[in-house]
């Protein structure tokens, strides 16, 4: 997903100097045309809302942390029915940021880290900056359901009794048999 993040479609630089001390809080909704660029990042039919509550705050000395909500009306396709359906997304977002620290050694590397969990590993800042419109992409797609259903939308598997609904029928009708008939 970074990959395709690199080129982020809602880009809300904020630089760690911009923070006073008490914080900051950033309220963004995104407009049509970047609605439609994360709908189309994010495999969406449609994406009619997107808005993002951020409230950002120093964490030590050159760090921030970001706490808010992601919200969105999606549109996508039920996956038992095909029908059109809209669903809401609502995600809450807590990191925490740092200036990226300078490569180590692998052995210092691996003795600091075995000891810090991966949840509480800060992100890297990038150049001082850190993007509230890359984060609420990225919470959004985490909030997709990949297998939307349809309310009461039920598959049902076909009987096993029909003859013809055995995909491999045809195929078991052209087999040989082992003495050549």
């Amino acid at each position: 997903m970074a990959e395709r993040l690199a080129e982020a479609p809602w880009r809300v630089p904020v630089a760690r100097d911009a923070v006073p001390e008490p914080g900051r809080r950033f309220d963004l909704v995104a407009d049509e045309g970047t609605r439609a660029a994360v709908a189309k990042l994010a495999g969406l039919r449609a994406l009619p809302r997107l808005a993002a509550s951020f409230d950002l705050v120093p964490h030590g000395r050159e760090g921030l942390r970001v706490t808010g909500r992601v919200s969105a009306k999606i549109g996508q396709t039920c996956v038992v029915t095909l029908d059109p359906i809209e669903n809401e997304v609502d995600e809450s977002v807590d990191l925490v940021f740092a200036p990226a620290a300078p490569p180590l050694a692998a052995d210092e590397d691996s003795q600091l880290m075995e000891n810090v969990a991966d949840d509480e590993r800060p992100e890297a800042m990038v150049d001082g900056k850190i993007d509230l419109g890359t984060i609420a992409t990225e919470f959004l797609i985490l909030g997709v359901d990949p297998y939307p259903r349809k309310a009461g939308a039920m598959f049902e598997p076909p009987s096993e009794g029909s003859e013809g609904t055995n995909p491999f029928a045809a195929l078991a009708a052209l087999k040989t048999k082992p003495d050549g008939t």
